[in-house]
């Protein structure tokens, strides 16, 4: 397996152009079950997790031509609408397809999903939420199988929790089921505007996405499109907190104005953290000291602080000036890379949903092991801050949700490299 290796130390000097949202990319690429006609799909980023979703649906018999960060695909009639274990197993995002293969074809059977280990996350709203649009389930040996006595039926339908997945399965089902659908309680990620955008281009019927409460009118048939994925911005978050952790000054390019006024709000209350919005796709994200003040945050649905930069932010704490405390509230056990930063000497309390951070004036090199994707980009960021040399190990799961991310800190004249194995 490849490592990461960091000579830690060194302040961030340069640009990092943003790649597209993987977030936004995976239910995107299922949703193009629900056309047997041609899409093309741009700023697609290179990852790992697009990798496990373009071989589902090859399985599904989907025809495929991928060029650096173009995609065009095909979704005609599949063979069957088996989604196996063997692929859905290696990410959670791959139950998307069961949304679109029941609404185009009435009936699907996919595996119950894998991914990275942070909590239970229940798959049952998703389940709840398409068969009060008339789909009916039994889960048998490790697989949902799901049918459709005739189409879909328009629903209200609210969610117990706002859920991104399920909004995202229901909506899609949706877009082909007869009458109105109303989705209350719905997610309000920008990665479900971007779907519902997409989802629009192609012909559907919605409105509301980004609020509370969703509507979709189906129809009979979506056509094909061309379409450009929206900026990650975890990614971006990632790297505004590398700065914020090591000091420095950053260019990130290739955002969009929604993003940009979400990392601004989110680190609004960071003393010493510059935002510099140079346009609508462009921030210089600027900090001038290695010990920042001491934060209280909590984790919150959009447009509160993101669970996916939660990692981060601790690691970028472990040498703030005084005691900071990180409350999880989206998802349980997701504090696996506090061990890790332990053997940095990273001084850290978990209480519960909490964690205590006790600023130190160093953290010293190890050799650390990843255990999920945002628990490997928080260990960058302590690499990087580090005195010493750092070697993450599994850096596997680096690679499902950043793209080339030591070309682009080394860019920024800092050390570090993948080591092949």
């Amino acid at each position: 397996m490849d490592k990461i290796q960091i000579i830690g130390g060194n302040p961030l000097e340069g640009s990092i152009k943003i790649s597209g949202s993987k977030n936004a990319s995976l239910p995107i690429l299922a949703s193009t079950l629900l056309t047997d006609k041609s899409i093309e799909l741009l700023n697609i980023p290179n990852l790992s997790d697009i990798d496990s979703m373009i071989n589902l649906l090859k399985s599904l018999d989907a025809r495929i031509e991928l060029k650096g960060d173009n995609l065009k695909i095909n979704c005609q009639k599949p063979r069957n609408n088996f989604a196996s274990y063997e692929l859905v197993r290696k990410m959670r995002a791959s139950f998307l397809v069961l949304g679109p293969l029941l609404a185009k074809y009435g009936t699907a059977e996919v595996s119950l999903p894998g991914g990275c280990a942070i909590g239970a996350r229940p798959i049952n709203i998703h389940l709840n939420g398409l068969e009060k649009l008339g789909a009916a389930f039994k889960i048998e040996n490790g697989y949902v199988k799901g049918t459709v006595n005739g189409y879909l039926k328009g629903s209200e339908i609210k969610l117990a929790i706002s859920s991104v997945g399920a909004t995202e399965n229901i909506l899609m089902a949706a877009t082909l089921a007869e009458g109105k659908t109303i989705i209350k309680n719905a997610a309000k990620e920008p990665e479900i505007i971007d779907l519902s955008n997409f989802l629009n281009k192609m012909g559907a019927n919605i409105s509301g996405a980004g609020e509370d409460v969703i509507e979709i009118i189906g129809t009979s048939k979506l056509s094909g499109c061309s379409y450009s994925i929206m900026p990650d911005r975890i990614e971006a978050g990632t790297y505004a907190l590398s700065v914020l952790g090591c000091s420095g000054k950053v260019k990130l390019m290739s955002l969009n104005k929604l993003l940009i006024n979400h990392l601004k709000d989110i680190f609004l209350n960071i003393e010493s953290f510059k935002f510099n919005i140079v346009d609508e796709s462009t921030i210089i994200v600027e900090s001038n000291t290695l010990h920042p003040k001491g934060l209280n945050i909590k984790t919150e649905p959009f447009p509160g602080f993101p669970t996916d930069l939660q990692a981060q932010l601790t690691a970028a704490l472990t040498k703030a000036n005084g005691v900071s405390f990180i409350e999880e509230t989206i998802f349980e056990n997701r504090f696996m890379h506090i061990s890790e930063l332990h053997r940095m000497g990273a001084k850290i309390l978990i209480e519960g949903s909490k964690v205590k951070i006790d600023g130190q004036k160093k953290i010293f090199g190890a050799e650390v092991m990843a255990t999920d994707l945002r628990a490997s980009s928080s260990l960058i960021i302590a690499g990087l801050m580090a005195e010493g040399k750092t070697t993450i190990n599994r850096v596997y799961h680096l690679d499902r949700g950043y793209e080339n991310i030591e070309k682009k800190l080394s860019g920024c004249k800092v050390n570090i490299k993948r080591i092949k194995n």
